[in-house]
């Protein structure tokens, strides 16, 4: 086994230059190599790949070199990460996962001061999305069913509740979006509490079927029925 031969391209400067490793060689390259992935992530504050499978044993990891968990994280099973996505706890803070949420590239959950709790059957991104429990005081509830698309950025203490949405590069400080259906409801009324958008949403509380559709500016003076944008069917 020890003496059998590969084929593997080299970095000579010679184009198309190949040599010959062993499998023991190539073996120990490739171990070489996971070592300094290994320690690239845990001089970052990560676990290592090996680690952070176990945490996530049961989901589905796209592409495991490109996703970041810390320890302090945990999730449920049948969720999906795409590649490019961060979850890092710190101090003593918690991410805690449901089932079956999606959560797409460019999602990142940092939890540094406060616990970031997540139901299940949600939607992170297309297009980003970024929850920060990183300040004294701030916590981050996110329950089932909800849909947060295209960069919205949670900070401070947020409850969004079933079926909640948040759709748009809003900067979402401290708000509550009350429960209700998701979006798949047929009535808007029963809707969960949606801003759509883009711009700062602050201290805003947002309840069942109704929205806030916001450009720069967020206001509670601006609170309309979800069926004004979605009329009965």
């Amino acid at each position: 086994m020890s003496g059998e031969k590969v084929w593997q391209a080299t970095s000579s400067p010679k184009a198309g230059y190949l040599s010959l490793y062993s499998k023991t060689e190539l073996l120990h390259r490739m171990s070489d190599l996971f070592a300094s992935i290994d320690a690239a992530r845990l001089a970052s504050g990560f676990l290592p790949l090996s680690q952070m499978m176990e945490i996530l044993d049961g989901n589905h990891v796209l592409d495991p070199f490109s996703t970041l968990v810390s320890a302090g994280v945990s999730a449920g099973r049948n969720n999906i990460f795409y590649p490019g996505v961060t979850l890092k706890a710190s101090s003593g803070a918690e991410i805690r996962l449901g089932d079956d949420n999606i959560v797409h590239s460019g999602s990142h959950f940092e939890a540094s001061n406060g616990n970031i709790l997540i139901g299940s059957k949600n939607q992170f991104g297309e297009g980003g999305f970024t929850a920060k429990a990183n300040r004294p005081g701030a916590e981050i509830r996110i329950c089932s069913h909800g849909r947060f698309l295209n960069n919205p950025a949670l900070f401070g203490r947020c409850m969004l509740g079933d079926g909640s949405q948040i759709l748009g590069n809003i900067t979402v400080d401290s708000c509550i979006l009350s429960d209700g259906g998701s979006f798949q409801e047929d009535d808007p009324d029963m809707r969960g509490g949606l801003l759509k958008g883009s711009g700062v949403a602050r201290n805003l509380s947002v309840a069942r079927g109704m929205v806030i559709a916001g450009n720069g500016t967020f206001s509670s003076e601006d609170l309309l029925p979800q069926r004004h944008f979605h009329p009965k069917p």
